[in-house]
């Protein structure tokens, strides 16, 4: 087996060579505890709020590992496990999996426990989402490589790609399907 998670992305003559940055470098946890302000009609907290403190730390990690601004470019497997309640603390522990020329995948996994017990953490959910990384322009700008490592984030690196070859595939599915309704005359 290669060890392609380590492997450089090659070198054209405008882009200058990017030192890699290890996995544990950008890897970060947002605890946050529950309040009333958090729920839903069935009194458990809002799957909108777990969304936005996912984002939020993906993001942060997103902005640490590229080194500047990245902006959340889609989400995808948004998974809630379990519902969170009303004075759980929530723990979103978020780290780079995989990164291309200007893109990177962020897995995050969300915790929660009890504020007053002392009971270990429950996973009550998970997600990936692919971050761009942009300059002051808003325009697309590299980022450095990621060095898987531990076993698991080779791992992690590795389901990444299937991941990533995934969306491309859907993507590119949606659009010949897309050209192919103009073609015939639909307009959607």
């Amino acid at each position: 087996m290669t060890d392609q998670a380590s492997a450089p992305e090659p070198e054209t003559p405008d882009t200058p060579d990017i030192p890699g940055k290890p996995t544990s470098a950008s890897r970060t946890t947002l605890s946050h505890i529950m309040t009333h302000n958090h729920t839903n009609l069935l009194g458990t907290v809002h799957g909108g709020v777990i969304m936005k403190l996912v984002d939020d730390a993906a993001g942060a990690v997103a902005g640490r590992h590229s080194g500047g601004p990245a902006v959340t470019a889609s989400m995808d497997e948004m998974a809630f496990l379990e519902p969170v309640r009303v004075g759980d603390l929530v723990h979103v522990k978020a780290q780079v999996n995989w990164t291309g020329r200007t893109s990177m995948e962020v897995g995050v996994r969300v915790l929660a426990e009890r504020w007053n017990e002392s009971a270990p953490p429950t996973q009550v959910g998970s997600a990936y989402l692919v971050f761009a990384a942009v300059d002051a322009d808003g325009k697309p700008r590299r980022v450095p490589p990621i060095i898987p490592e531990t076993e698991r984030d080779k791992r992690r690196y590795q389901e990444a790609q299937i991941r990533r070859t995934h969306r491309l595939a859907r993507r590119r599915a949606i659009m010949e399907l897309r050209e192919k309704r103009a073609a015939e005359g639909f307009e959607d």
